[in-house]
């Protein structure tokens, strides 16, 4: 399968999750809830390795999943989307105090269940390409996971600098410091500018007939 992992939570308190490999994947996401941001509603990508580490936060809930690096960013979000409104289905009422892994006997099966149908049906996305919609992508590469997991209170110009330059064209980027994570935030608002941006440096998300909103993901290795 393509999509390894997946976890549903409350802040920090695991209400369901899912793994078809052994390790560490469990807990190396718990330590991520930890630091993740405080904003409401938010898609957020860490890489590492071979693997990305997709994440929705939405209805005061975190959606995550892992997947391999090859599969791209598109399909592990629209699992994301997917296991978001069964759950908030089935238990958006109870899920703001649930216990930990109070759903977990039930909703493992629906989070692997939907895991191997994302993981291999071509088709799986559809619904978000008709939508032709998304949503914002924030990407955050990194070299290794510790360095999501620092808290990390200041950043010289200089090694922002260094950051930024390794990206390659940044001219076509608005290119910041993070300070939570200590690595380049890669914004595109503005699908005016896609006029100047290099076609084989994106990975475009919706066809223009389909919807006049999109967003473009920089896939960087």
């Amino acid at each position: 399968m393509a999509i390894l992992y997946a976890v549903v939570a409350r802040g920090t308190i695991v209400l369901a999750e899912f793994s078809a490999v052994t390790g560490n994947t469990g807990a190396v996401a718990r330590r991520i809830l930890e630091k993740l941001p405080s904003e409401a509603d938010s898609r957020v990508c860490f890489s590492q390795d071979r693997y990305i580490f997709h994440i929705l936060k939405s209805d005061g809930l975190t959606f995550l999943c892992m997947a391999n690096d090859t599969f791209g960013r598109r399909i592990p979000f629209s699992y994301l989307e997917d296991i978001h409104m069964r759950f908030m289905k089935n238990y958006g009422r109870v899920a703001p105090y649930a216990p930990a892994y109070a759903m977990n006997d039930e909703f493992s099966r629906v989070l692997h269940q939907q895991m191997e149908f994302f993981s291999s049906n071509p088709s799986a996305d559809t619904l978000n390409r008709v939508r032709g919609e998304v949503g914002e992508i924030r990407t955050i590469m990194v070299d290794n996971i510790e360095k999501i997991l620092e808290r990390v209170q200041t950043a010289s110009s200089s090694s922002v600098d260094e950051k930024c330059q390794a990206l390659g064209p940044v001219d076509m980027l608005d290119c910041c410091a993070s300070v939570h994570y200590n690595c380049c935030l890669l914004w595109r608002r503005h699908a005016t500018f896609l006029q100047i941006l290099t076609p084989s440096l994106l990975v475009i998300v919706s066809t223009a007939e389909e919807s006049c909103r999109f967003f473009v993901l920089l896939h960087l290795e």
